[in-house]
């Protein structure tokens, strides 16, 4: 295909110029080209090629000019007008400097429609060949850099989920590693336990964050993590978990529950209570989590405007946009949280 168009697409185009020009001349005049003689037939055709790859090599470097002067990506019609501008002026010198002194020594000499043929057919077929050529470079050049934008905006969105999923570990360290200093003092073993389970946990935050997880592994780290926080809690805590069996291998994102129970966990308090459950519905998954919350504390008025709700919004925003539900509403004595999650 690049050698078509190196060698044969030039002659090609002003074979078909030639054949337009000649043919609107015999209409005007009744001439007859195959009553010429072979000789001339002959000598037109040779000085078609010849005008055709000089005027071929003056368009491309034309074209290459303006693309080094412009960027590529460049749509104004200030640039467009002053590309036809060229080519117009292009046009008329080649026309004029080479095809009229021509016609001028053949047939019958210059007349006035062959003055106006040279100077409008070969205008024309230029203007159709800037459209064709322009529109597949504007294009390709429009789609390259739409490319680049959606990899810019990926890029950012990618760096912002890092920035977003990191906010978690320093509340989530500090948390476990206070409840296992006060445990060494207490009961070295359970320590021992709470160091090997936080260890587990670490290790999913830190290798296992690929970009989706089966859901299974999600409620695995959220037992792990439940089991911890129990050590840290009051005795007199009623816990009551729900895990939907059918829950298996549908692929979510990582840690976007996580949040919820953390909130559960620090903010349980009255009654002690804290129901959490999971649950498959059709094609949606459905977290909720209720705690009982001490009635008129007034920090409590603070729990659905912390940082790790926020961080968990945006989060749902950039993984699930509109796929996804999170309502997180205190009550007189609880604070209830629910997400749901189209798969």
């Amino acid at each position: 295909m690049k050698t078509f168009w190196k060698y044969f697409f030039a002659p090609l185009y002003g074979l078909v110029v030639y054949a337009t020009i000649r043919l609107l001349l015999d209409t005007v005049t009744g001439m007859k080209f195959w009553h010429r003689a072979l000789r001339l037939n002959l000598q037109d055709l040779v000085a078609t090629v010849f005008f055709s790859y000089v005027f071929m090599l003056a368009f491309k470097r034309l074209l290459r000019w303006f693309d080094r002067k412009w960027p590529t990506d460049d749509f104004s019609s200030k640039r467009i007008l002053r590309e036809l501008l060229y080519l117009f002026l292009m046009n008329l010198v080649i026309q004029n400097a080479m095809l009229a002194p021509y016609t001028a020594l053949t047939d019958d000499g210059m007349q006035w429609y062959d003055f106006v043929d040279i100077n409008t057919i070969p205008l024309l077929y230029s203007l159709v060949l800037y459209g064709i050529v322009r529109s597949n470079t504007f294009l390709r050049a429009y789609i390259a850099g739409k490319t680049q934008l959606e990899k810019m905006t990926n890029d950012q969105l990618q760096t912002e989920l890092k920035f977003l999923k990191a906010q978690y570990h320093p509340h989530f360290l500090f948390n476990a590693l206070n409840t296992i200093y006060f445990q060494m003092d207490e009961d070295v073993s359970a320590a021992k336990r709470s160091v090997e389970k936080f260890s587990e946990l670490l290790r999913y935050q830190l290798y296992d964050q690929q970009q989706t997880v089966p859901v299974s592994q999600e409620i695995h780290y959220l037992k792990n993590f439940i089991l911890l926080q129990q050590t840290r809690t009051s005795e007199r805590l009623l816990l009551e978990t729900q895990f939907d069996d059918r829950l298996d291998g549908q692929l979510v994102y990582p840690l976007l529950f996580l949040p919820l129970v953390e909130n559960a966990f620090k903010y349980v308090g009255g009654d002690y209570r804290l129901c959490i459950s999971v649950a498959l519905h059709s094609n949606r998954i459905d977290f909720h989590v209720v705690n009982s919350i001490p009635a008129g504390n007034p920090g409590a008025d603070r729990i659905d405007k912390g940082i790790g709700l926020e961080n968990l919004r945006r989060r749902l925003q950039l993984l699930y946009p509109g796929r996804h539900s999170l309502t997180a509403e205190r009550m007189r004595d609880t604070f209830d949280a629910t997400l749901s999650i189209q798969l």
